[in-house]
């Protein structure tokens, strides 16, 4: 079970994030960070932020649904974007409410200056809670 949580005395978080995360349950499912590649193992959209979005967070998806959960079990995210993605943050986030709906869960963005593979502009890694 997940609980937002807000305390009154810090700012409220842009749309689509949430400050903090109270989580109730036993089997936590760690994410290891997940880059955008097929299942071919091949990088998809190179220079194209958007279709990167797209297939970080399909993989994130589909890691999830091997255990039987979705976005809604993530109580936190840590993304990693290299300092050009960081230049489109716009395009991060809207991609990033696509798939992420209702409570949210709690979340780091880290600006990098190069990921595993040159090609690569986000990576990110998740934790859900799955009782």
């Amino acid at each position: 079970m997940r609980t937002v949580v807000q305390s009154e005395q810090t700012a409220s978080p842009p749309p689509g994030y949430s400050q903090a995360i109270l989580v109730e349950g036993r089997k936590l499912y760690f994410i290891s960070g997940q880059g955008p590649v097929d299942a071919e193992g091949q990088t998809v959209g190179e220079g194209d932020l958007r279709a990167q979005c797209h297939q970080v967070f399909g993989n994130l998806q589909a890691q999830l649904a091997a255990v039987g959960a979705d976005f809604s079990h993530v109580a936190k995210f840590t993304f990693f974007l290299t300092d050009a993605a960081m230049r489109e943050f716009a395009v991060f986030r809207q991609v990033r409410l696509e798939y992420l709906h209702g409570d949210y869960p709690a979340a780091s963005t880290v600006g990098v200056s190069t990921l595993v593979d040159a090609q690569w502009l986000l990576e990110a890694e998740a934790i859900a809670v799955l009782d």
